[in-house]
């Protein structure tokens, strides 16, 4: 029974996908979105803002200023990125926002329209700009790719048939703020969802790589992240920010062979960005 309704819903999401197809920006990938940007941005927005009264906003101050400044040097890097191929008009509406809070998660998520939380639990890990840079530019990465009108997508067929995202916020309300929670947050991951998500994280850490690189942070830094989150997780309960990410030692082999693509936009930039943070 489990496998009929696995290969039901593997139908609907082909059938679907048939008439539902976009392109991921930059990368050119086709994936599955049935929900308009617009409706994303509006959600994302009111969803960001219910989050923001529930959690304590951190009161250390260089650490919050740390995370605005990575943040804005990032989302300028993008922003130039996108002038640079004319894709400028993909950004429109987006509402930039980098906010430390409170909690011993070590994890980062970014909501469409370059909305971004990062836990304090994460920075012990970052322990530096460039560290951070690594996070910021990866959870960025899976904004401005589209992952999570690309996952949402998935959600709503998985758990509701295919039922457009307005109307399962009227008829139900809060399966799907759970939902939302589940693809932008910390959660159980569906089992049929769990290989995209796979594949969001290697396009995250491409782009990631890229957007750091443009910002003026070493893309080397990456390879002494993920080799620290590697070794956070030892003898733990696996951190939320790598519960559906490719193994330790497969992300960091990739990352090597994308480094040095990544080096030709640092050496261009490292010249002409100012750091006067």
């Amino acid at each position: 029974m489990i496998l009929l309704k696995k290969r039901i819903i593997i139908f609907i999401l082909l059938s679907l996908s048939l008439v539902s197809c976009a392109t991921v920006p930059v990368t050119g990938r086709s994936q599955f979105n049935l929900i308009p940007r617009s409706t994303m941005l509006s959600m994302s927005d009111q969803q960001y803002k219910a989050f923001l009264k529930k959690h304590k906003l951190s009161n250390n101050q260089q650490q919050t200023q740390m995370v605005k400044n990575v943040g804005k040097r990032i989302k300028g890097a993008v922003e130039r990125f996108f002038s640079e191929r004319e894709m400028s008009h993909l950004l429109n509406n987006y509402q930039w926002a980098f906010n430390l809070v409170e909690g011993k998660e070590i994890n980062a998520w970014c909501m469409p329209g370059g909305r971004v939380v990062v836990y304090t639990g994460i920075l012990k890990v970052a322990r530096d700009k460039e560290g951070l840079a690594v996070v910021l530019g990866h959870e960025v990465a899976h904004a401005i790719a589209r992952h999570g009108n690309e996952r949402m997508s998935q959600g709503l067929v998985v758990q509701m048939g295919g039922m457009a995202l307005s109307r399962a916020l009227e008829d139900k309300p809060d399966k799907t703020r759970e939902l939302w929670i589940t693809v932008f947050g910390a959660g159980t991951q569906l089992g049929v969802m769990l290989p995209y998500s796979r594949l969001h994280e290697n396009e995250a850490d491409y782009l990631g790589l890229i957007f750091m690189a443009m910002a003026g942070y070493n893309p080397n830094a990456a390879i002494g992240f993920w080799t620290r989150m590697s070794n956070s997780k030892k003898g733990k309960q696996v951190p939320e920010f790598l519960s559906t990410h490719p193994s330790d030692k497969t992300r960091i082999m990739n990352i090597k062979k994308l480094i040095p693509e990544a080096m030709e936009y640092y050496r261009e930039r490292k010249t002409t960005l100012l750091f006067n943070e």
